[in-house]
């Protein structure tokens, strides 16, 4: 069974910097980073496939950046220029079917989120 632990969540001014850590214990094919503000429904904001193609939404394309280190089985989220818009719970979510995508019912297990605030 896969399990997923979030880290590094935290508070920052705008156009600063956060990265973002899931730590992955068992198989997974894709993984991806979903955000959820207070009210709104979750969004893709990253995901990678098995052989680390990525895919972003326009929202933060090239600003947002996802990899994996399979050694330290661990998926990163680095986040840079960082709007009060991006402010929200971010999950790390797994998925072991064949399809990737920024899409959450591709997505099997989910990580108990990490908090990002961005201030003005």
């Amino acid at each position: 069974q896969v399990q997923l632990v979030e880290s590094g969540g935290g508070s920052v001014q705008s156009g600063g910097s956060l990265r973002l850590s899931c730590v992955v214990s068992g198989y997974t094919q894709c993984m991806g980073w979903f955000l959820q503000a207070p009210g709104k429904e979750r969004e893709g904001v990253a995901d990678i496939d098995g052989l680390g193609r990525t895919n972003y939404p326009d929202s933060v394309k090239g600003r947002f950046i996802i990899s994996r280190d399979s050694l330290k089985k661990t998926v990163y989220l680095q986040m840079n220029d960082l709007k009060p818009e991006d402010t929200a719970m971010y999950y790390c979510a797994a998925g072991t079917g064949n399809i990737c995508s920024l899409l959450s019912r591709h997505f099997d297990t989910w990580g108990q989120g990490t908090q990002v605030t961005v201030s003005s």
